[in-house]
């Protein structure tokens, strides 16, 4: 009776932690969800985290309004950075638009600002183009700053529509599309994961074949083993800061996407030496007696025979190093900025979706913001791990014929 009692205690305690365990994740991902789902749509997804101010040619053409005054009324600007509207909106024939008068509010500062409510589908903004003839892309939450030179500050909609009304032929209208995006923040993440990843994964790899196929065992070996142990244990701020003053100082690389990769790949190197060793040692023994007796050089069986059969663990290693780089924030601020734009080079700065989610919830308060980056982050970890998943089930249906 005790030892049922005892089994019955000890598998209670298991479905607890079992229980919390699910739980406590549940109610993080829930939390981050909740907070920040109503930011996520697909401007949030494509526009740059910063203001992008431009200069757009329209030519002036009168469009009819097609739909009801009323209808027009309900047309309000979507973005949530519009606390309010003051005034309008007032429909501007010539420009096919319809205007209104809103309170902006940016980051901490907040504007009376003039906004696209309503574009019909023939309207010229439509058809707008910059200096260079390249076409432009005006939407119904663009702020409308001048045109032709008037600067629209000040003045009331009445004033601004009237003035809009009363210019003729080419038009050149200053607009300002807002910010608060996250593209620029998606693509320094997915170059950080790329370039991070050819670096640390031939050195890993190559590394835990040389701990399992070619070291001897003693106490060399069992000294690399410990460091590396040790490197996966060290806080992410050590390695930031020996990036900083390695590759960003020493070697001059700068604060760039770089100096992260190289600092992020060091991160990355015991995680993949340990979890690829791990996957050699599961090869039998009896693969390799067989390649070398068949004629085949040490070297071509670890690559023909061993390497293929090892692929399942080297996917887990690539697994963990994706969402590593990804989570990584710590060194990432020491090492390749907080600018939140696409780097054009490698030594460019560039601010990876976790730095930014930092940034947005420590020096704006945001965390509605912040939570709304972190969807984004798990979609995109979610969705990597997938395609690193699809392709080693391929790999190893090709090993397998």
């Amino acid at each position: 009776m005790g030892r049922k009692m005892k089994d019955v205690l000890a598998k209670s305690i298991i479905y607890l932690a079992t229980g919390i365990t699910l739980c406590v994740l549940l109610f993080i991902v829930g939390f981050i969800f909740v907070k920040g789902i109503s930011l996520v749509n697909w401007d949030f997804l494509t526009r740059d985290y910063n203001e992008k101010v431009f200069y757009a040619f329209v030519q002036e053409e009168v469009v009819p309004m097609t739909i009801d005054a009323a209808s027009l009324s309900q047309k309000d600007p979507y973005d949530k950075r519009y606390e309010s509207s003051l005034e309008g909106p007032i429909y501007i024939e010539n420009i096919g638009a319809a205007i209104a008068k809103v309170a902006y509010k940016n980051n901490a500062t907040e504007k009376e600002q003039f906004v696209f409510s309503y574009i019909e589908k023939d309207s010229p903004l439509l058809s707008a183009i910059d200096s260079t003839g390249k076409k432009l892309s005006i939407g119904t939450d663009y702020i409308l700053e001048s045109i032709n030179g008037t600067d629209f500050e000040g003045l009331s909609l009445e004033d601004v529509a009237a003035q809009i009304n009363h210019e003729t032929g080419e038009l050149k209208i200053k607009v300002v599309q807002p910010g608060g995006g996250v593209r620029s923040n998606i693509i320094t993440t997915l170059y950080m994961v790329l370039v991070s990843l050819l670096i640390a994964l031939p050195l890993g790899i190559f590394g835990a074949i040389y701990l399992t196929e070619y070291a001897k065992p003693g106490r060399l070996v069992n000294i690399i083993r410990f460091a590396a142990e040790c490197l996966a244990g060290i806080p992410s701020i050590i390695f930031g800061l020996f990036g900083m003053a390695f590759f960003v100082v020493a070697l001059k690389f700068q604060i760039s996407l770089l100096s992260g990769s190289l600092t992020v790949a060091i991160i990355l190197l015991p995680v993949i030496i340990r979890s690829t060793e791990e996957a050699l040692k599961t090869v039998p023994t009896a693969f390799r007696e067989g390649s070398l007796a068949l004629g085949a050089t040490k070297l071509q069986t670890i690559f023909k025979v061993v390497l293929p059969c090892a692929v399942p663990g080297i996917a887990t290693a690539v697994l963990l190093s994706i969402g590593r780089v990804v989570g990584e924030s710590a060194a990432l601020l020491l090492t390749a900025g907080t600018v939140a734009q696409i780097p054009g080079t490698l030594f460019s700065p560039g601010s990876t979706l976790t730095v930014q989610a930092y940034y947005v919830a420590k020096e704006e308060g945001n965390i509605e913001l912040a939570c709304a980056i972190g969807i984004v982050i798990i979609v995109i970890v979610i969705v990597l791990n997938i395609l690193s998943r699809i392709t080693s089930d391929k790999l190893n249906v090709f090993n397998k014929k």
